[in-house]
């Protein structure tokens, strides 16, 4: 039996780690799915999920130079769309773009303005939908420029605007 890339094999799970789940592909080949490739939902114990011994169907990830092979179980479950969406719409409706918008009741909180909690983002630049983690980041890190850049000003102009002078 070749195992290849994008390939689903069955195997025997033959032992269990704090970091994934060691399973016995046959022909003398060991694969090793990782404990963020065990399930959709959040993993503190592989053990809650698998057992040894136990048949598993995975999906092959990654094989490397060196003959490691990366498996997952995840990624041949049937992906859950209607969990996630129903939630986006009505947190994006209520114009809450924190941290507290999954909150049952953050979409009838009648305080929040309409334009959203965040006021350094120009109204309806993400409208689409709820924000990647590169768009999280990407703003995070813009924010927080902005702000260490307001407080440097600040600081200076506190200390009378020395650091200005002396490099003259």
């Amino acid at each position: 039996m070749a195992i290849e890339v994008g390939g689903v094999v069955e195997g025997t799970v033959t032992g269990i780690t704090k970091f994934g789940a060691f399973v016995d592909l046959g022909d003398h080949k060991v694969g090793l799915v990782h404990i963020s490739e065990v399930a959709d939902v959040y993993v503190n114990d592989v053990k809650d999920f698998l057992n040894e011994g136990q048949k598993v169907k995975v999906k092959v990830l990654t094989i490397d130079e060196n003959g490691k092979i990366g498996l997952s179980i995840k990624r041949l479950q049937p992906k859950k769309p209607e969990q996630t969406q129903p939630q986006a719409p009505r947190a994006a409706a209520a114009g809450t773009g924190n941290r507290f918008s999954h909150a049952p009741h953050a979409a009838h909180a009648p305080h929040r303005p309409m334009g959203g909690g965040d006021f350094h983002r120009p109204a309806g630049r993400f409208s689409s939908g709820p924000l990647s983690f590169e768009d999280k980041l990407s703003k995070f890190l813009k924010d927080s420029d902005e702000r260490l850049t307001d407080l440097k000003k600040k600081t200076d102009s506190k200390r009378g605007g020395r650091g200005a002078r002396r490099s003259s």
